[in-house]
């Protein structure tokens, strides 16, 4: 049985995507063997995240500095008129470090499942309606790429994102062959994502 104050930073730990019960405790451990100064230092870069970091009114990516937009969509360099849409900010971080990909993103937030919770869905359809705004407002979007993962959740999620865009008058694709069925773009190497990129339809 844990001591009350371990216990509750486990049932903190667990909340992280992915992280169970047993790889929280392990995460309490290490920080009661690590020097004082060290989980300071933990402590004071987790508060300059929440206070230093913003999140992009046009894409939802989180960057830091002063500038309204995110570098990316502040960047004039951009090809404006395509929409590379992904799921989390860890897909585009891994599309981006292929440097094959020019145009702006959108990260949706999550996907659409039968599980999904009503916060979250509630969330991604709040961002839908804003990048719809954008084109209806007269932004020259000519296409937007669905770079969803290839999972069952990320495939409901293009069909609902293909309804939900279908009477707007902008080509949508999504990515090509070369991301295995089930796999997710964050872990897929920068060729095969290349290839994807190239070969959308």
């Amino acid at each position: 049985m844990f001591s009350p104050t371990v216990q509750k930073l486990i049932t903190l730990f667990s909340k992280f995507p992915t992280v169970g019960p047993r790889t929280a405790a392990r995460f309490v451990f290490y920080l009661i063997k690590t020097p004082k100064e060290k989980v300071d230092e933990l402590i004071k870069s987790i508060q300059e995240l929440k206070t230093k970091i913003k999140i992009c009114p046009r894409c939802f990516k989180s960057f830091e500095g002063e500038d309204e937009f995110c570098p990316i969509c502040s960047d004039p360099r951009r090809e404006k008129s395509i929409i590379c849409l992904v799921e989390k900010e860890v897909d585009l971080e891994a599309l981006e470090r292929t440097g094959k990909f020019k145009g702006l993103y959108f990260v949706l937030g999550g996907t659409i499942s039968g599980f999904e919770k009503k916060r979250e869905k509630e969330r991604i359809e709040e961002r839908i309606k804003k990048l719809r705004e954008r084109i209806e407002k007269g932004e020259k979007i000519e296409e937007i790429i669905l770079a969803l993962n290839p999972t069952p959740e990320g495939q409901n999620t293009s069909l609902w994102l293909q309804r939900k865009l279908a009477d707007i008058k902008v080509k949508i694709t999504q990515l090509g062959k070369g991301l295995p069925v089930g796999g997710e773009l964050e872990y897929a190497d920068e060729e095969t994502l290349s290839s994807a990129l190239e070969s959308r339809k």
